[in-house]
């Protein structure tokens, strides 16, 4: 499985990724590994969704990131 996820950030900004491997994705971020959001701690996972294969997985998050994208995920994925 493939997931994507959308982390709420300490400073009030997304962060939206893709892996194979949710809680060691999620792990390697809350202990600041990942550059992007290691000045962003602490990290909440505000959803996530399994995808069966890694391009429709890679393909939604590509979307997540573009403008359109970014309003559906404000709307409707995110508190």
């Amino acid at each position: 499985m493939q997931y994507v996820y959308i982390l709420k950030c300490n400073d009030g900004t997304y962060y939206t990724g893709c892996t194979n491997g949710l809680e060691r994705r999620l792990e390697q971020h809350k202990n600041g590994e990942v550059h992007y959001t290691q000045n962003k701690l602490p990290l909440t996972l505000s959803w996530y969704c399994a995808f069966p294969e890694k391009q429709m997985a890679f393909k939604f998050e590509k979307y997540l990131k573009s403008g359109s994208g970014i309003a559906f995920r404000n709307k409707r994925l995110v508190v």
